[in-house]
C-alpha cells in the first residue's frame, strides 16, 4: 500500500504522472536494448488491451536508441482466459472481454519475444497469452515487461523488465491510463472494490 502520495478528489493516489510514466518506459527501452544483444531477433508482442500502445511505445523507443527496428506484433487472449468458460448451461463468472484480435507478422522460430502488458498481477493474462501465442508457432524466448508489477501471483510467472513495483492491498486496484486509448498517461492506486478480471 502507497500511503505516501497524494489521493485525487475520487480517492485515486497518482503512482506515474505523464512524465514518471514516460521516463519509465524510456529505462525499460534501455534494459530490452542492453539485455538482447541481437535486436534483429527481438519483437515486441503487446497483450490488447493497454500492452498494445506501451509496446509501440517501447518500439519506437527502442528504434531512437538503437536504431534497429525490432519486430512488433500483438495478442489477443479472450479464447485462452480461464475465467470466461461457459460449462453446461452456466452463466460466465464474469461479462466476456471484446475480442480484438492477433498480429504476429514475422516468424517466431528463433525470435525472442517480449510480451508487454500494462499490470501483472495474479499472472493468469501472461499464462493464457503464452498459451495464444505458442498457437503461433515456437520462439527462442519469452520474455515479460510490464509497465506495474502488484504482487499477489497466483501462477509461477515472474517479469524480466518491470517498471515499477507497487505492493498493493487484495482491495485496491491498479488503473493504468494511456493518451491512445485514455486521452490521458498516468497509473493510479485505488481504493475498494475486488477486480473484475485477475490478470
Amino acid at each position: 500500500m502507497l500511503d505516501d502520495e497524494p489521493r485525487d478528489a475520487d480517492g485515486a493516489r497518482t503512482i506515474l504522472d505523464a512524465d514518471a510514466l514516460g521516463r519509465t518506459l524510456a529505462r525499460m527501452a534501455h534494459e530490452l536494448i542492453e539485455r538482447n544483444a541481437d535486436l534483429d531477433r527481438l519483437a515486441l508482442v503487446g497483450i490488447h488491451r493497454r500492452g498494445v500502445p506501451l509496446a509501440e511505445r517501447l518500439h519506437a523507443l527502442v528504434a531512437e536508441r538503437s536504431g534497429v527496428e525490432v519486430a512488433l506484433g500483438a495478442v489477443d487472449i479472450t479464447f485462452h482466459r480461464d475465467d470466461v468458460a461457459v460449462r453446461g448451461r452456466e452463466r460466465p463468472r464474469h461479462a466476456h472481454p471484446v475480442v480484438r484480435g492477433t498480429e504476429l507478422g514475422f516468424p517466431l522460430a528463433g525470435v525472442t519475444c517480449v510480451l508487454v502488458d500494462d499490470v501483472l498481477y495474479t499472472g493468469r493474462t501472461i499464462r493464457a497469452a503464452i498459451d495464444a501465442l505458442l498457437e503461433y508457432g515456437r520462439p527462442a524466448r519469452v520474455q515479460l515487461a510490464v509497465l506495474i508489477d502488484r504482487g499477489h501471483r497466483e501462477l509461477p510467472i515472474r517479469p524480466d523488465y518491470v517498471g515499477k513495483n507497487v505492493p498493493t492491498a487484495l482491495g485496491e486496484r491498479v488503473q493504468v491510463e494511456v493518451s491512445e486509448i485514455d486521452g490521458v498517461d498516468r497509473v493510479v492506486l485505488l481504493d475498494g472494490g475486488e477486480e473484475a478480471t485477475r490478470a
